[in-house]
C-alpha cells in the first residue's frame, strides 16, 4: 500500500456486516461507537464491502438481499434491505475522523434482481468500480482508501458467479487464460482511471502453488490464509465441520471436536499454519510485492455458540500473527476474521486486540517494500 511506509497497519474485515448488521444488537447500529471501539483496541484500518455492482445500478435505491447463509455471523442471516449511498461515503467519513484507512472489496451480494451477473466482461467489472471510486472522489475521501480488491477471495464461484456462465468449469484456476486475462484487463482500467491507487484481487486459494500464477497486474498480494483452511490442513475433514450454510450439523461437529483435535496435536497443527504464512512470504520475496492479510489465521468459520469457547482460537490466532509479523513481509495484518462487534467473545477482550495490535504496529517492513 502506496500510503505505508513504516509499519504495518492493523487491519480488520468488516465486510458486508458494517452495513447489513444494523438492526439492535447486530454490533454496526452505532458507526461511531462501533470504530471508537475498533480505535480502541489499536486498529487504524478496516477492509469493508463497497458493493460497487449496486452503486453503479442506483447508488440511491433500495436494494433487497438475499442471504448468503444463516449459520454464521457475518452480514445478515436472512433477506434484508439496504440503501448503499450515502451511506458508503458517511461511512469512509467516519474513518477517517479517526485516523482509520479503508481497504475497498466486494463480495458481491446478491440481490432480487442478481445485479451482479451483469457483469459479463472484464470492462463491466472496471466500470462499476470506477463508478464507486467517483462517489468517492467526489466526496473528498479518495485518500482514505489503502486498496481496492476488485474480487474477494478471486475466482471462487459463490463471490464471482458471472465468471462462470460461459460453460468455464467453476473450479478453474488463475492461470487460466480467462480467469488471468479479466483479472489484469479488469485492473488496468481501474488504475487508468484512479492511477493513485493500489489494486488487488484477494486469494483464498492456489496459495501454495503460487509459482504458477502471474500477479504482476497486482500492487500487492492478499492472501488469506488459515490453519484450517482447506489447502493448508485436514482440519475440518477431521472435525467433520464442511461449510454448512443452512444447517447447524458443521457446528454441532465443531463443538463436538474442534478443541480436542486441535490440543491434542497442537505442534502438528501450528507447524502446518506456519509453513503456509512461510510459503506465503516467499511468494512476496519472489515477486517484491507487499501482503495484507485480512482473514486469517485459525479457523475459518467460528461463531458465538454453545459449547464454542474462543480460547483456544484466540491462542493460535495469536501463534499466526506472531510468526507472520516476524517476516517483514506484511504492511497489513489482521487479528483474524472476527475482530467485529458481533463476535463478543473476541470483541470483549480489549487488552487482547490492544496486545496485538501493538505487536502488528510496531512489526517490521522489508526494505524493499518501504520503497
Amino acid at each position: 500500500m502506496s500510503s505505508v511506509s513504516e509499519r504495518p497497519v492493523a487491519i480488520t474485515m468488516w465486510d458486508f456486516s458494517w452495513l447489513e448488521r444494523r438492526w439492535p444488537g447486530a454490533g454496526y447500529e452505532d458507526w461511531d461507537l462501533a470504530l471508537d471501539q475498533l480505535a480502541e483496541r489499536g486498529y487504524n484500518a478496516v477492509r469493508i464491502d463497497a458493493y460497487p455492482h449496486l452503486v453503479s445500478a442506483d447508488p440511491h435505491r433500495s436494494w433487497e438481499l438475499l442471504p448468503v447463509w444463516n449459520q454464521q455471523s457475518w452480514g445478515a442471516q436472512s433477506l434484508i434491505n439496504v440503501q448503499v449511498q450515502p451511506a458508503l461515503v458517511e461511512f469512509i467519513g467516519k474513518c477517517r475522523d479517526r485516523g482509520i484507512g479503508v481497504g475497498l472489496s466486494t463480495w458481491y451480494r446478491q440481490d432480487r434482481d442478481d445485479v451482479r451477473m451483469r457483469i459479463r466482461t472484464p470492462e463491466d467489472q472496471a466500470r462499476i468500480w470506477i463508478d464507486t471510486l467517483r462517489h468517492i472522489e467526489e466526496a473528498g475521501l479518495l485518500e482514505s482508501i489503502l486498496y481496492v480488491d476488485l474480487c474477494n477471495e478471486y475466482p471462487l464461484d459463490v463471490w464471482a458467479p458471472y465468471l462462470y456462465t460461459d460453460g468455464l468449469p467453476k473450479e478453474s484456476g488463475r492461470n487460466t487464460p480467462k480467469i488471468q486475462s479479466w483479472m489484469d484487463e479488469s485492473i488496468a482500467m481501474v488504475r487508468s482511471a484512479y492511477p493513485q491507487l493500489d489494486y488487488t484481487y484477494s486469494f483464498c486459494s492456489e496459495l501454495l502453488t503460487w509459482q504458477d500464477q502471474d500477479v504482476r497486474s497486482l500492487d500487492l498480494l492478499e492472501p488469506h490464509i488459515w490453519m484450517a483452511g482447506g489447502e493448508v490442513s485436514d482440519f475440518y475433514e477431521r472435525v467433520g465441520y464442511h461449510f454448512e450454510r443452512f444447517e447447524s450439523v458443521g457446528y454441532d461437529n465443531l463443538v463436538a471436536n474442534g478443541r480436542r483435535i486441535y490440543e491434542d496435536s497442537r505442534e502438528h497443527w501450528d507447524g502446518l499454519l506456519y509453513a503456509a504464512i512461510d510459503g506465503v512470504a516467499d511468494w512476496s520475496r519472489a515477486t517484491s510485492l507487499p501482503l495484507v492479510t485480512t482473514e486469517c489465521w485459525s479457523v475459518v468459520d467460528y461463531k458465538d455458540w454453545p459449547g464454542l469457547d474462543w480460547d483456544w482460537v484466540m491462542e493460535l490466532t495469536e501463534k499466526g500473527l506472531r510468526h507472520a509479523a516476524a517476516t517483514g513481509r506484511w504492511v497489513g495484518m489482521a487479528t483474524s476474521n472476527f475482530c467485529g462487534p458481533q463476535f463478543v467473545g473476541m470483541w470483549r477482550d480489549v487488552a487482547w486486540h490492544q496486545r496485538l495490535t501493538n505487536l502488528i504496529r510496531t512489526a517490521p517492513i522489508d526494505p524493499d517494500l518501504r520503497t
